[in-house]
C-alpha cells in the first residue's frame, strides 16, 4: 500500500489526555513524526491493525503513536479490550473536546500522520500496516506536499 497525500494539511494544535492521565500535545512532539489512529471495539479492520501499529511503535520509539477509541461510553470496557488486542501505546478516549481538536473521522479505521514540523500530511480511512507506517514516516516533509 503506497502512502500518498493529496496535500499537506495545516495541523491544529492538539492537547489530549490519555487513559493514564498523561497529556499529549502536538507542540511537545516538534521534530518527531506523530501518528494518530482512530478505532472502535466493533470495527474489525481496526482490531486487525492494532497489533501492527503496536509493533511499529515498539520498533520506532522516535515516532509518537496515539490511539483514539471512538466508542468511549464504557471506559473500563474499552481499556480492557485495548489491552487484550495488544494496544500498548497511549490510548485517548474520544469525546467532544477530542473531536473539536482532531476532527471526526469519516470512517474507521482512520489515521492521521503529522510530520516533524507539525503539518498533517496523511488523513484518511483504511487499514494501515507496519510497512505503510514506516513508509509514511520515512518520507521527508518537504516531499509530502
Amino acid at each position: 500500500m503506497a502512502f500518498t497525500a493529496s496535500c499537506a494539511l495545516a495541523a491544529h494544535a492538539f492537547d489530549l489526555t490519555d487513559t493514564q492521565g498523561k497529556r499529549h500535545q502536538l507542540a511537545e512532539y516538534q521534530g518527531r513524526w506523530v501518528v494518530v489512529n482512530f478505532w472502535a471495539t466493533w470495527c474489525v479492520p481496526c482490531i486487525q491493525e492494532i497489533p501492527e501499529i503496536a509493533e511499529f511503535q515498539r520498533e520506532h520509539p522516535n515516532v509518537r503513536v496515539i490511539g483514539v477509541a471512538m466508542d468511549a461510553e464504557n471506559t473500563g470496557k474499552v481499556k480492557q479490550f485495548a489491552q487484550r488486542v495488544g494496544h500498548d501505546y497511549p490510548l485517548v478516549l474520544s469525546n467532544a473536546k477530542v473531536a473539536a481538536q482532531l476532527g471526526e473521522p469519516r470512517a474507521l479505521p482512520w489515521t492521521q500522520v503529522y510530520d516533524p514540523s507539525g503539518k498533517r500530511v496523511y488523513d484518511r480511512a483504511g487499514r494501515v500496516t507496519r510497512k505503510s507506517l514506516e513508509e509514511a514516516t520515512r518520507s521527508k516533509p518537504s516531499t509530502r506536499t
